[in-house]
């Protein structure tokens, strides 16, 4: 199986070298590529001391733009497959295969690992967020995606080249819309996933996730209702 693991890291010193060593005790089978999106703290020294395989940006460039830099880093050497995960541990790598065998089995371009197919989101702030989002995307494209914010997603050969050279995709909810208007099919796989063990989400604070989802919901309503689509079924 030709599948690589994309990790991408942004001051995560303090989670980064567990993320790692459970791929190695639990024996995944895929190479993985760890991408240290100009972290501040120590996430570069961790990697080198241990001689994770590492893409180091020197600068932060945000989490689009490091999920581009590892699926060059997958185009360039002919992945057939390549999975997200998060560099703070929550995604357990034993669901890995069970993403690899729906998308073999279905032939869709991606896999999201969702925690909402057979569990209900639990009542909370964010998670009427990811509602609104939710149904957002169901308005513009008649198709449901019940995990919009899942970081753990599964690409096929198509979709890497994609992601690494066409500058407006991104790892976020209004792509995913964006991809199901130009034909491109996704299915969910159930998963569980863990919660963060040390360090701080980027979307901790209310304001920051009140911000990011009126941005989402702009861009899924208004402006990709004008955006060209492409022909990627």
């Amino acid at each position: 199986m030709n599948l690589l693991i994309i990790i991408p890291a942004f001051n995560e010193a303090e989670n980064i070298e567990r993320v790692v060593f459970e791929l190695q005790e639990k024996n995944i089978p895929y190479d993985y590529v760890i991408v240290n999106d100009g972290s501040k703290d120590d996430t570069r020294k961790i990697c080198e001391k241990n001689r994770f395989n590492y893409i180091d940006l020197h600068v932060n460039v945000g989490l689009g733009e490091a999920i581009r830099a590892g699926m060059k880093y997958a185009n360039f050497h002919s992945y057939d497959y390549a999975i997200q995960i998060d560099g703070d541990g929550q995604h357990n790598p034993e669901y890995i295969d069970k993403l690899v065998s729906e998308m073999q089995s279905s032939g869709v371009d991606i896999v999201i690992g969702s925690r909402f197919v057979d569990k209900e989101k639990p009542r909370s702030l964010r998670m009427f967020g990811s509602n609104l989002i939710s149904t957002s995307i169901k308005l513009t494209t008649g198709k449901k995606i019940f995990d919009v914010t899942s970081g753990m997603r599964l690409f096929n050969k198509k979709m890497i080249k994609k992601f690494a050279y066409s500058f407006h995709y991104s790892p976020e909810p209004e792509t995913l819309a964006y991809l199901l208007k130009c034909g491109v099919n996704m299915k969910e796989v159930q998963v569980e996933m863990r919660d963060r063990i040390a360090g701080v989400s980027a979307y901790n604070h209310a304001s920051i996730s009140a911000k990011y989802m009126a941005n989402v919901l702009f861009s899924i309503l208004i402006f990709q209702a004008v955006r060209k689509k492409e022909d990627l079924s």
